[in-house]
């Protein structure tokens, strides 16, 4: 049900909007009067508009990739076409926003939306369903800046498991219901290389985008690649040792989900845990409220309180908890150097943006001038992940 709020503020945007439409009125011409020039600009711009704006909520919408999260099966610089209809287009939530800008005013800055409306999650009849290997958009469900679902931060990640899955990572390999999930070719991780004293030519840290590196030492590396160059290094003159860098079974990081300590979890030993699916019932105890707190309590709107090793919801003690939306978990291809679901968790589906479909532009910033556009990568399909 949408909510209404009354304000002076809408009040005086209303009395704008009835003085703009009179005005609109007014210059409307008469039968076989002749539009002004200025007229029939104004009549294409507003058009150009709401056709932008139709195509860009229900069908499909740009992108750019900011960050390295998903190196190297996308670039920073790699711009993208999201498929809406993938999916499905979500409903929009918050629908009064300025046209084309996400959450921020462009030049101006401070809020690009109103919250004098605000819709509950729908989504509209899609062509399929988020498949294991999908690379997809959604609102980072961590945010914690206050905004409407959809107009927190848009994240892409590659999804890993899908709702009703059973995940665990062993030694950074990755196993969905016990099977084998097979990394994408140019996906990459951490590795440690040792030279004889020697660096990298300008040449091997363009082609090998070696650019998020860090030297350690006069002969120490830590670089992010993917198993194909770290084999190719092997083979350097100058290059004594690559090893990958694994964090070890039973070490505890910090900062990874659930955030319990006793769990001693890492980015390359994480679970086994299960993904919630849309009416499962599951038990719910002290063993595993923490994996599923923030889905219950904040994604689906619950009231939850920890008393005395009982879990109440909504004012009564429960035991067990049936799942309203479906989740999934993403991860980044740059398995090392992406804040995914192994940091904050499941992804909801009414966070759920579109699906990437293709690179039409990108863009080397740290290339010379008539070498910036990546020619090879243009309307390239993205590739999906797989299981062995």
């Amino acid at each position: 049900m949408a909510r209404f709020r009354i304000s002076w503020d809408l009040i005086k945007d209303i009395v704008f909007g009835i003085f703009t439409l009179g005005v609109w009125f007014l210059l409307k011409p008469r039968p076989g009067q002749r539009k002004s020039f200025w007229r029939e600009w104004v009549d294409a711009i507003i058009f150009a508009v709401i056709a932008a704006t139709i195509i860009r909520t229900f069908f499909i919408e740009a992108y750019t990739i900011p960050t390295p999260s998903m190196e190297k099966s996308l670039l920073v610089g790699d711009f993208l076409f999201v498929s809406k209809v993938s999916y499905g287009a979500r409903v929009p939530m918050t629908p009064l926003s300025f046209p084309f800008a996400h959450h921020t005013m462009p030049f101006f800055g401070g809020k690009s939306y109103l919250e004098w409306i605000k819709v509950g999650y729908h989504r509209l009849p899609g062509f399929g369903h988020i498949k294991h290997g999908d690379c997809v958009v959604f609102n980072w469900p961590a945010e914690n800046e206050g905004r409407p679902i959809d107009k927190k931060e848009n994240y892409i990640k590659r999804c890993i498991g899908v709702s009703g899955d059973s995940l665990i990572i062993r030694d950074r390999q990755v196993y969905i219901n016990g099977k084998i999930y097979t990394n994408p070719d140019r996906s990459q991780s951490s590795y440690r290389v040792v030279t004889d004293g020697t660096g990298f030519s300008e040449q091997v840290i363009e082609r090998l985008r070696l650019y998020d590196g860090q030297r350690l030492s006069a002969n120490e590396f830590t670089l992010f690649l993917t198993s194909k160059e770290a084999e190719e290094l092997r083979g350097f003159v100058s290059v004594k040792s690559v090893e990958a860098n694994t964090f070890p079974a039973g070490m505890t990081q910090d900062g990874i989900f659930p955030f319990e300590s006793e769990r001693h979890w890492n980015l390359d030993n994480f679970g086994p845990v299960w993904i919630p699916k849309k009416g499962v019932t599951i038990k719910i105890d002290s063993s595993n409220i923490g994996i599923y707190r923030k889905a219950i309590g904040e994604y689906e709107h619950n009231t939850l309180e920890e008393r005395g090793g009982k879990i109440i919801i909504n004012g009564k003690e429960s035991t067990e908890y049936t799942f309203k939306m479906d989740y999934f978990f993403m991860m980044g291809d740059n398995r090392h150097n992406s804040a995914d679901s192994r940091f904050w968790g499941f992804v909801p589906e009414d966070h759920i943006v579109g699906k990437a479909v293709f690179i039409w532009m990108s863009w080397e910033t740290n290339a010379s001038f008539f070498n910036k556009v990546r020619w090879g990568r243009l309307f390239h399909t993205i590739p999906s992940g797989t299981f062995e």
